[in-house]
């Protein structure tokens, strides 16, 4: 399943929306890689690439919030390492498997894509509104 950057998912910040726009380019691609591909060294290098580019987009995220003094950057640093334990998650299935299983891709999309949207929605949204008041 192919996720889709729509209009549920703009927060008004035209560079975290970019990055979100990138970051969601990067699961698709990685889910690609698994169901045209079903290599491991394919899956584990779209994983590596997914897992830094998320290491610079949160730190962008966070930089912003610092910069704008945002009040919730604790809990929001905290959904981001929850993020960032289910892509180390990714690498274990990976590790244990001969290469991405439906399994795997499954949990991609639970543990990713589902993620990132819920996130995106709720807490990037809350910075963005935070950063336009203040």
């Amino acid at each position: 399943m192919q996720a889709i950057f729509d209009e549920s998912l703009v927060t008004g910040n035209e560079l975290i929306d970019e990055q979100h726009k990138e970051l969601i380019g990067k699961i698709n691609d990685l889910v690609k890689s698994c169901e045209t591909g079903k290599e491991k060294t394919t899956a584990v290098k779209m994983l590596d690439y997914l897992s830094d580019y998320t290491d610079f987009h949160f730190s962008a995220e966070e930089k912003l919030q610092e910069e704008i003094g945002y009040s919730q950057i604790s809990e929001h640093k905290e959904q981001h390492k929850a993020f960032i334990q289910a892509i180390k998650e990714l690498y274990e299935m990976l590790q244990e498997e001969e290469g991405p299983t439906p399994a795997f891709v499954a949990a991609v999309d639970k543990n990713v894509t589902e993620w990132l949207f819920k996130h995106i929605k709720g807490f990037d949204k809350a910075v963005a509104e935070y950063a336009r008041n203040n």
